[in-house]
């Protein structure tokens, strides 16, 4: 694997999500996605009560339908922190599409990294030449200076604590699928290089039916530079501990985060939610920080959305906290932090 993008310079990092930001970025969803539509309203109403708002549309017909999700969510789509931006995309899912902001020497650069819609793992109809393309199209309009780099990886597996360490999962990166023949010494070697860490802490493995194979914002989040929250499994949950699964993956992530020198808290999962033909874990760590919020999934259980509400507000104090009911999002692999993207502030 090799880059165009620009050697490990002065000052080179990305910032963490807490850090001030200019603005959080959607793509709007449409044809196939168009279920997730209340959910990206309630979304829209929230972040424009807080900062800056960048949709993304495909079509008028589509901004015509955003606009009205988001009045029916009660909110204003003509809101002065909203900005509609007619760019081309495929799906739903910005986070992993979408660029990554890194700030080198006082200047904030985007980096494009391809984009293969997650090594086709949802099928060869999926299309994602559009997505692909999404960064350098943003970098167009903000004038901001894109770096091309022709590794296969996407955003929501990437969780930096913005001084000095990138956590990230093996299994995606390393993915046959995604880069063949990519090896874990020339990982780190890259994300060294393209980010400016001195630390690369990676966890494997993936649970069953896990089409991403383990994106970290998953289980395993920084809230700030030396902690880290890792999902545990419990006795009322469908995934249990030591189960060879899920409960094995994050118990064995939160060793090697621990071993690594960080803080670990275990965020427990305190039940399970059926949903179409599946079974879900009531996991929150999919959580989105913002300029003073937290938005985080939500299940529809009223027990568990409480105690989720209330255990991130102890993790980001300062900050309100919502649960959105998204369980149409999770039934297709993600959450708030999926569907969203962070620009930070310089």
């Amino acid at each position: 694997m090799s880059s165009n993008a620009s050697e490990t310079g002065p000052g080179k990092r990305v910032p963490a999500e807490w850090e001030p930001q200019e603005a959080i970025w959607l793509q709007w969803p449409s044809d196939f996605e168009r279920v997730f539509q209340p959910a990206f309203a309630q979304m829209t109403a929230i972040i424009s009560r807080y900062q800056k708002l960048n949709i993304v549309f495909d079509s008028e017909s589509d901004r015509n339908q955003a606009r009205r999700a988001i009045a029916d969510a009660g909110a204003d789509p003509d809101h002065v922190n909203i900005h509609w931006l007619q760019i081309p995309n495929d799906s739903a899912w910005m986070r992993d599409n979408g660029p990554v902001y890194v700030v080198e020497g006082g200047e904030l650069r985007i980096q494009n990294w391809e984009f293969d819609a997650w090594g086709g793992a949802f099928g060869s109809h999926i299309p994602y030449d559009q997505d692909n393309r999404v960064p350098s199209r943003i970098g167009e309009l903000l004038d901001i200076p894109v770096d091309v780099v022709d590794i296969v990886h996407e955003r929501g597996n990437l969780e930096f604590n913005g001084v000095d360490t990138v956590l990230l999962n093996w299994s995606t990166i390393g993915d046959p699928a995604r880069n063949p023949g990519y090896t874990r010494e020339q990982a780190e070697k890259d994300l060294r290089k393209h980010f400016g860490v001195s630390r690369v802490v990676m966890v494997e493995g993936y649970a069953e039916g896990e089409l991403t194979r383990g994106h970290i914002d998953g289980f395993a989040r920084f809230i700030s530079a030396d902690t880290v929250v890792v999902s545990q499994c419990t006795a009322n949950s469908h995934c249990q501990p030591g189960d060879g699964d899920a409960g094995t993956l994050y118990d064995n992530a939160a060793a090697t985060i621990a071993a690594a020198g960080f803080n670990v808290i275990r965020d427990p999962i305190l039940g399970q939610v059926g949903y179409r033909d599946q079974v879900f874990d009531t996991n929150y760590l999919n959580w989105l920080v913002g300029n003073g919020f937290v938005i985080t999934v939500g299940f529809g259980d009223e027990v568990t959305d409480a105690a989720a509400k209330q255990r991130i507000e102890g993790y980001f104090p300062g900050r309100d906290v919502y649960v959105i009911e998204m369980l149409a999002s999770w039934y297709d692999g993600g959450g708030v932090h999926c569907h969203t993207n962070d620009q930070p502030a310089i």
